[in-house]
């Protein structure tokens, strides 16, 4: 994955890169959290550089990195020139400039960029932008492409599948595949089709071919090693995790997974209990970014905070739709994710302060029907309850005569399905048994 930096193009050379070269650039980049400081220093070192093609330079190296607002201060400064328009659209797309992205990109077909690539890119934006008839008229004018392009199928299939169309989105993807076999963005989204729909097999299968490229998809890595745990291939869902941070030594994800793979590796459990495989679920602390949302959506969420389907539950409508830019159809896209899970918004929201204190003197009056709250009953995580089920605990009175200990005792039981334990008991007044509690 890492590059090595003697062959690697200089940004900031006398001669800007070709868009091949600023492509072996962005792979470098990504390839390691230390590619990624050395860069950002060779950034900084250039950013008050004068003159039109070090605005452009610093604009692309912005770009790159993320910076997508000062990339666009940057870029709009810059020469007018194909490569400035190219990266000026991919920051606007990123900032929910759409229209601006799409005016740019006509700017790069008036300087000569392939007007099939516009297109497609059009394409792109216009699916951001939910812009569903749109897209699909701009797709429509590249029909001739149908069975020979993989870049065609694989748009094709990301606007089917953000209209919900699965089966026909999944078609779309593996004739991606079939036309450009490492493709990595179609097997990407194929393998993440295909492990939402519990096809774990085929999921592991494409993740695989995706992570035996480079540069490699850090977020295929996270996912194979979820699948391979769940399979209890814990070596491997080790080895997966490993990989991720040796190239990126601090990323908490895998940080995280770690931990809950390490316990899963030492459990001690009764084999014969093991009927069925591990269903994937950790579903609480699933980042908001592996869904597919608009950029603005995405955006709003990251600024507020919000970086998991658990936080979602923790936040009601009109606490959105009062965000600056989060509008009904940012709603409707969070809602919609909500429901594919079962769950809806707001159902984790603490009462208000006064309600909370009410509530908290009816739970102490109420102790007994409290305790004896059916386990079924409760919003935990698949993964949570099943391990909650091998101990054969059936309602909360059962699960607060346990520890902390009996707890992460249960095979694919670890650290974060225990806090989340905890933070559901907590919210009813409850706590795990403590050591000194034994009699």
């Amino acid at each position: 994955m890492e590059v090595a930096t003697v062959n690697l193009p200089d940004l900031f050379g006398e001669n800007l890169p070709s868009m091949e070269q600023i492509q072996t650039i962005s792979n470098y980049i990504n390839g390691s959290e230390s590619n990624r400081l050395v860069f950002i220093a060779k950034l900084e070192q250039n950013i008050d550089g004068g003159g039109q093609k070090a605005t452009l330079a610093c604009g692309i190296g912005l770009t790159l990195m993320g910076r997508y607002k000062e990339a666009i201060e940057r870029l709009e400064k810059a020469r007018d020139c194909l490569e400035k328009f190219v990266f000026l659209a991919s920051c606007e797309q990123r900032t929910c400039q759409f229209d601006k992205a799409n005016a740019s990109l006509d700017k790069c077909l008036e300087l000569g960029m392939d007007s099939f690539k516009i297109s497609l890119k059009k394409v792109d934006v216009l699916r951001c932008a939910s812009d569903f008839e749109g897209a699909f008229r701009e797709l429509k004018k590249n029909a001739n492409y149908e069975n020979v392009s993989a870049d065609y199928h694989y748009q094709l299939a990301r606007l089917l599948e953000a209209q919900g169309q699965y089966d026909s989105a999944v078609e779309n993807y593996k004739q991606a595949i079939e036309l450009s076999p490492n493709h990595q963005k179609a097997l990407f989204h194929l393998a993440y089709r295909c492990d939402l729909q519990g096809d774990e097999e085929s999921a592991i299968d494409y993740y695989r071919q995706v992570t035996s490229s480079s540069p490699v998809f850090t977020n295929a890595l996270l996912n194979l090693a979820i699948l391979y745990e769940d399979s209890e291939q814990f070596e491997k869902a080790a080895d997966c995790i490993d990989k991720v941070l040796e190239y990126h030594p601090n990323h908490k994800r895998a940080i995280l997974f770690k931990k809950d793979i390490d316990s899963s590796k030492t459990m001690i459990y009764d084999e014969d209990k093991e009927k069925k495989k591990t269903i994937r679920n950790q579903l609480l602390e699933t980042p908001i970014t592996d869904f597919e949302l608009s950029v603005r959506s995405r955006n709003c969420l990251r600024k507020m905070n919000i970086r998991t389907i658990g936080d979602l539950l923790n936040i009601g409508e009109s606490e959105l739709l009062s965000y600056k830019n989060f509008g009904e159809t940012s709603l409707k896209e969070i809602k919609a994710i909500l429901s594919s899970k079962n769950l809806q918004l707001g159902t984790a929201v603490e009462e208000p302060q006064a309600q909370k204190e009410e509530t908290i003197l009816e739970a102490a009056a109420e102790d007994q029907s409290i305790q004896a709250k059916s386990i079924d009953e409760v919003q935990f995580s698949v993964r949570a309850k099943k391990c909650l089920q091998k101990l054969n605990i059936k309602i909360l009175g059962d699960l607060t005569n346990k520890t902390e200990a009996e707890l992460l005792g249960v095979k694919n039981f670890g650290v974060t399905s225990l806090n989340e334990i905890k933070k559901v008991l907590t919210g009813y007044g409850l706590s795990l048994r403590t050591i000194d509690e034994i009699r």
